[in-house]
């Protein structure tokens, strides 16, 4: 009973407390947390909010029911053969590479959309076809390689890849990063739904140096030339000779950048591959040829250099010079002149290209001392003739200078004789150059001795800060300057004297073959004369030798076409 009381009395003590009769100590109220609402009295959720969220509850537990009932029941055996039949996918969302640009903004190679080739769902962003301005531009650019595909239509490469020109050297740049999507489609290749994963991202444009209207003129006046005259081919070359830029630099014969990124006419790409013509090197950097009297300036200003004779003094030109054979002393070995120039000072002897006056200053001859052929090749070399130029194209090769070395690696043995020195001089014997080197060295001398790295990317400050520079007297580049002067004014390039711009030039005819009946014709320069702002290498490859048309009147068609349509050239700076 006793329990009972205590049981019944507990019961009821605790029924009767109510949270209204409990009060708050004042005193201890800054002690509560009242942003976490601690001293408040909780109270229990009313009947109203539990009705409302339960009704909640209630109303989508029915929609997911009725959308049960439409896929299990109504569609369910629709639902059932999709989920059977189709396949989630991922696949690759190509990315287009970045144009590639002129100076002016104007596009040399760029994309162009096309729905040739759709085969497979793999390919549902659709291929692109790298398209090329042509013709002139091909061994420049370059070209790519297309994503590849095995037999079984599954892709194993999966970028556009630079094969050649600026397309392989610039290819991390310019060709962007690929996408990805997730797409689901049936047996019969229908696509249901897709979601990309990934965006492509378009690779950058690329602002090149060249001017394509220069470009283009002087491809087809190479090209014209070579053709009518009989020319194996061509190249020329345009710099800006203040920073390296490539204005224009064109190779003939070419191939054509599309069929070869492409890849499907085999005919044609057959036919690039056994022409003996050569369609795939760039003669500006890969094609090595004899120079001729092109190297003269040069080794002029090394003789004024080492001091070995003044410039005012005259060498004598009868049309040859001779000189004991070593290996008959009844007999003597004669090294023609192309001509009689009689008396001509240094000056003089450039612009006329008096091949006695160098074998003189070169070898030495009578009381006259040459430089002799180490001399010969360490003034080539300072100008960056015989080392590759460090231009930003794939493939370049470095010319061949002369010397005993060389002689005895290549015939046998043999011993270095005045002779080969003589033949050294005038860029005979085993000399060999790019156009792009001579290019360079040339436009060392319109700026006064720096040697900069050509390049095709417009204010490249990288390439243009790459310089070397020589410590040469300006009274020595002024002798060379007043020859090249001549050469246009009375000498071998007087087809180059036109009225609206003064032009610095050299020519050269080195005979090629064991006949001599054919020859690389050259000239190099720069202009405007009194303040140099563009050196030009201009090299037309074994033509008849006895033709009248040279790489000097190549030149002048493109100056006289220059005039009318791009006359900005011609303003000195």
């Amino acid at each position: 009973m006793i329990v009972r009381f205590f049981k019944k009395n507990k019961k009821r003590i605790i029924s009767d407390v109510n949270p209204d009769e409990i009060f708050l100590d004042s005193t201890n109220l800054e002690n509560f947390d009242t942003q976490q609402f601690e001293g408040r009295i909780e109270k229990p959720i009313s009947d109203k909010t539990t009705l409302i969220l339960g009704s909640f509850f209630v109303c989508v537990i029915i929609i997911f029911g009725f959308r049960l009932l439409y896929l299990q029941i109504q569609n369910g055996e629709e639902y059932k053969l999709r989920a059977e039949n189709n396949t989630l996918e991922k696949v690759t969302i190509f990315t287009e590479r970045g144009i590639i640009y002129d100076r002016n903004k104007v596009e040399l190679a760029w994309n162009k959309k096309t729905n040739i080739g759709v085969e497979s769902t793999q390919e549902i962003s659709g291929p692109v076809i790298r398209t090329y301005m042509s013709p002139g531009f091909s061994h420049v650019l370059g070209y790519v390689s297309y994503p590849k595909k095995d037999a079984g239509e599954n892709y194993w490469q999966y970028e556009f890849k630079g094969i050649d020109g600026l397309e392989k050297t610039y290819n991390d740049a310019i060709k962007g990063e690929n996408g990805s999507k997730i797409i689901e489609v049936d047996a019969r290749g229908t696509i249901h739904s897709e979601n990309i994963i990934n965006a492509p991202a378009r690779g950058e444009g690329l602002v090149t140096s060249l001017d394509s209207r220069i470009q283009q003129q002087l491809f087809t006046i190479i090209k014209d030339t070579s053709t009518k005259n009989s020319f194996a081919g061509g190249a020329g070359v345009v710099m800006d000779a203040t920073n390296g830029e490539v204005i224009a630099s064109t190779s003939f014969p070419e191939y054509d950048s599309e069929i070869l990124s492409l890849g499907k006419d085999k005919e044609i790409i057959k036919s690039y591959i056994t022409d003996k013509r050569k369609f795939f090197m760039d003669r500006t950097i890969s094609g090595l040829y004899t120079p001729g009297s092109i190297v003269k300036p040069f080794f002029a200003l090394g003789a004024l250099i080492e001091g070995v004779i003044d410039p005012l003094k005259e060498i004598l030109s009868t049309g040859s010079i001779s000189i004991q054979n070593p290996y008959d002393k009844t007999k003597k070995t004669v090294f023609n002149d192309w001509k009689a120039h009689g008396w001509t000072n240094m000056a003089e002897s450039i612009a006329v290209s008096s091949d006695v006056y160098f074998y003189t200053i070169g070898g030495g001859f009578e009381n006259q001392k040459g430089i002799g052929i180490l001399n010969l090749e360490k003034y080539a070399r300072m100008f960056g003739i015989g080392k590759m130029t460090g231009v930003d194209l794939p493939d370049e090769k470095s010319g061949t200078i002369p010397n005993p070395e060389w002689k005895a690696k290549n015939f046998n043995g043999e011993i270095w004789r005045v002779g080969d020195t003589y033949n050294t001089s005038i860029g005979q014997y085993g000399f060999q150059v790019t156009p792009m080197e001579m290019t360079r060295a040339v436009g060392a001398i319109a700026n006064l001795g720096t040697l900069m790295t050509p390049h095709f990317i417009l204010n490249d400050k990288n390439a243009e800060n790459k310089v070397e520079k020589m410590e040469i007297k300006k009274e020595y580049y002024d002798v060379v300057y007043e020859g090249m002067r001549g050469t246009v004014t009375y000498g071998t390039a007087t087809l180059l004297n036109v009225p609206y711009v003064e032009v610095a030039a050299k020519t050269g005819t080195a005979q090629i073959g064991v006949a001599k009946d054919r020859v690389n014709s050259w000239v190099i320069g720069f202009f405007p004369y009194e303040n140099p702002k563009y050196a030009f290498t201009i090299m037309m490859e074994s033509g008849p030798s006895n033709g009248t048309v040279n790489a000097a009147s190549v030149m002048r068609q493109l100056l006289d076409w220059m005039y009318w349509n791009t006359p900005e050239y011609f303003l000195a700076s």
